[in-house]
């Protein structure tokens, strides 16, 4: 009995160590506790950053436009504001002071990664009843314990507990990578992406920014391939080029793009640009038609003396926009002449080089072998199936850098044969028999243990999970990428930097901090004191007197019946019955934009007359557009997605769209009507490689914005509008 009660004992106590060794975050930290006392994050008076550092920058990382301390010090202080409603300024000092976060610099050689090398991105905490340190290898370092600082405070309910943690990421590049190029994304949306990947303490951002839908050649002609969807997402004015993209308003431009990189770099993260050839090049194919391989028009012939040149033109104009170390040319999937492609490859490589200082990075498509002329070895590649290569035995034994993207996480949006649409999360814990659980970078076969690296191989540069849009701009919403990886960022993250968490501390961390994740509002939340968001009816309108506590009125003001606030204003005409006489340019225009998951947007109105000839616009928002085209319509991220009904003219009718999930549905019923109103749902049409059709649901943002306007194209009458959360 007394050697039982020894070990249940011991088992405790050894149970206490392992609690104290680390504290539970995205990515984990850990943590040694030096008391029982815990910090208040509201006693802080500052953000104070260590003078002889405040202009310091990350050298090492792969960005060219590292921030300095004092940099992102002033972001972080507008997360603690967003975040924890924490109103402190930032100063200058050389020691810390009473109350505040002190950030300063340490000794750089303290922080190793797993294969023992120095790391930039590592960083000290120490918590004590004065305040709080952060001492980091360099000002990124500083950042990411910045963002254990933010978790820690949501996770404990403001109170950080005492003690000292060193930390650093396991891997040099951490992060995601998104198919920009057969779907666009908005430049605020990715930036948005970066917030969202910086709390979770990834680094990296690969934009895909060239591609084209397969060209099946085996049922394409020639015409029908030269018309394929294909996009070039990078827009430049230069005669050079001419031609090669036809769709500024799909594009980036220099001052767009270099927007997203600073905004992005702000945050710890680096945008690793991709022009994709001599594979998946069918756009400038369609450009230069007699640069393509004669039995796949999206290969570049490579033998042809001006593919190589046009390419180098193509990089010449763009390498200057690019604020990374490294670049990406794609070669992925090329089923040319290997000798040609390793050629193709090395010159670029060599070009990129010696026009910018950059390295280069590709895809995993011809590994060496005796009877090649191979890759230079220092082009790093991005292995991702091992149909493609082993990228254990092929590359890094024979010394080249390898990144893993393995298609273990893998998504295809909307809809595929064989990836799923969403990151599979479990996989990062207990889907890896080849490891007995926990997935990290260095895994690259989960299931034969003989095809990973060591743990510690430092040829082994980290882990970036990709999303394709492998069918189309139209199978998806901007916001569905987003949703695809909302909870594989974070899980994908904590193994990236080498953590160790469990599904269970996984789960119960993500969902307390999920809504505080700063400078992003990916799902288009409105805060909301009731399930009714905003309600305007006949009872609304009130007169410019009434309004004066809220604020000048040069409209007609309607009141929001919902008590939270969002009052609408318009400059319509209001009828006898008390209803909005909508009458272009007149509008009814609220204080919110877009509403995402769940919601239902119900409306009472009536169409008087349509513009011939002209879609109707009945109610606009950042993200969506609610139409008569004259079907029902739905219009976002640049598609239209139709119904069959449409709204019946000369009638009131109760219009109402409701996001469920992932699916939108439309419902109308005449008012008065003796039929109960039918739900028709909106989906995207996927055409699955030229030959067979697929019907997917789409999940669109109610638009709020606007009802009416400038060139709306109706005229009728709005007698009330509201949204609720509920669907």
């Amino acid at each position: 009995m007394m050697i039982g009660l020894y070990f249940a004992n011991l088992a405790i106590i050894l149970h206490a160590v392992l609690v104290a060794s680390r504290i539970v975050g995205i990515p984990v930290v850990p943590f040694t506790t030096s008391d029982s006392g815990t910090y208040s994050i509201k006693s802080l008076k500052s953000v104070v950053v260590d003078s002889k550092y405040a202009e310091s920058r990350d050298e090492a990382g792969e960005t060219l436009i590292p921030p300095t301390l004092q940099d992102f010090a002033k972001t972080f202080v507008g997360d603690l504001q967003s975040t924890l409603n924490l109103k402190i300024d930032t100063s200058l000092a050389e020691e810390p002071r009473p109350d505040s976060i002190f950030l300063t610099l340490g000794d750089p050689s303290k922080y190793t990664d797993v294969s023992g090398a120095q790391t930039s991105e590592g960083y000290s905490l120490s918590v004590n009843a004065s305040g709080i340190v952060i001492s980091g290898a360099s000002p990124l370092g500083v950042w990411w314990g910045t963002r254990t600082v933010l978790q820690q405070a949501i996770l404990s309910n403001g109170s950080l507990e005492y003690g000292e943690a060193d930390d650093a990421p396991g891997w040099g590049i951490r992060g995601m990578m998104l198919d920009a190029g057969r779907h666009y994304y908005p430049p605020e949306f990715i930036i948005e992406l970066c917030s969202y990947m910086s709390f979770f303490k990834q680094n990296t951002f690969h934009l895909h920014l060239s591609d084209n839908l397969y060209n099946n050649v085996a049922i394409y002609s020639r015409e029908r391939s030269l018309d394929l969807y294909a996009r070039f997402r990078l827009w430049s004015d230069s005669k050079d080029l001419a031609g090669l993209n036809k769709y500024k308003n799909e594009s980036y431009t220099r001052e767009q793009f270099e927007e997203i990189q600073s905004t992005c770099a702000s945050r710890g993260v680096t945008i690793i640009p991709e022009i994709e050839a001599p594979g998946h090049a069918l756009v400038i194919v369609q450009w230069k038609p007699e640069l393509a391989l004669s039995n796949d028009l999206s290969l570049l012939n490579i033998s042809h003396p001006e593919t190589i040149p046009t390419m180098k033109t193509i990089w010449s104009t763009f390498l200057d926009w690019f604020h990374s170390k490294t670049v990406h040319i794609g070669a992925d999937e090329y089923t040319g002449d290997p000798n040609e492609y390793n050629r193709f490859v090395n010159e670029m490589a060599s070009y990129i080089c010696g026009e910018s200082g950059k390295s280069t990075r590709i895809w995993g498509t011809f590994p060496p072998k005796p009877e090649y002329t191979n890759v230079y070895e220092n082009v790093s590649i991005q292995h991702w199936e091992f149909f493609e290569d082993d990228p254990y035995h092929d590359y890094i034994l024979n010394n080249y850098s390898v990144l893993n993207s393995d298609d273990t996480f893998y998504v295809v949006n909307k809809w595929s044969g064989s990836y799923p649409q969403v990151i599979n999360v479990a996989r990062t814990f207990n889907g890896n028999p080849a490891t007995g659980g926990i997935w990290q970078p260095y895994i690259f076969d989960v299931n034969v243990a003989a095809n990973n690296p060591e743990k510690s191989n430092p040829l082994v540069l980290g882990e970036v999970a990709a999303l394709w849009n492998d069918y189309g701009a139209n199978a998806t919403v901007y916001s569905e990428a987003y949703y695809a990886w909302k909870d594989g960022i974070p899980a994908l993250a904590d193994k990236q930097w080498g953590g160790d968490l469990s599904e269970p501390e996984f789960t119960s961390a993500f969902s307390t901090l999920l809504p505080f994740v700063p400078a992003q509002n990916l799902e288009r939340t409105i805060p909301s004191a009731s399930s009714t968001i905003f309600n305007y009816n006949s009872s609304s309108r009130a007169d410019k007197q009434s309004f004066t506590a809220i604020g000048p009125w040069k409209e007609t003001a309607l009141l929001d019946q919902s008590g939270n606030g969002y009052h609408a204003s318009t400059d319509c005409a209001v009828t006898s019955a008390s209803t909005l006489n909508i009458s272009a340019p007149c509008s009814l225009k609220t204080p919110l934009s877009s509403k995402g998951r769940d919601y239902t947007l119900s409306l009472r109105l009536l169409i008087a007359e349509l513009d011939a000839g002209k879609d109707a616009t009945l109610v606009s928002g950042t993200d969506s557009a609610l139409m008569l085209t004259p079907n029902l319509t739905l219009f976002a991220s640049g598609n239209y997605y139709r119904l069959n009904s449409t709204v019946p003219a000369g009638s009131w009718v109760d219009l109402s769209i409701i996001g469920r999930g992932n699916r939108t549905f439309a419902s109308v019923q005449e008012v008065g009507g003796t039929t109960a109103a039918e739900e028709e749902e909106f989906l995207a049409i996927l055409g699955i490689n030229g030959a067979s059709f697929v019907w997917a649901p789409i999940a669109v943002e109610a638009p709020i914005a606007q009802v009416g306007g400038e060139n709306s194209g109706w005229a009728g009458q709005l007698a009330a509008m509201s949204l609720s959360s509920e669907a």
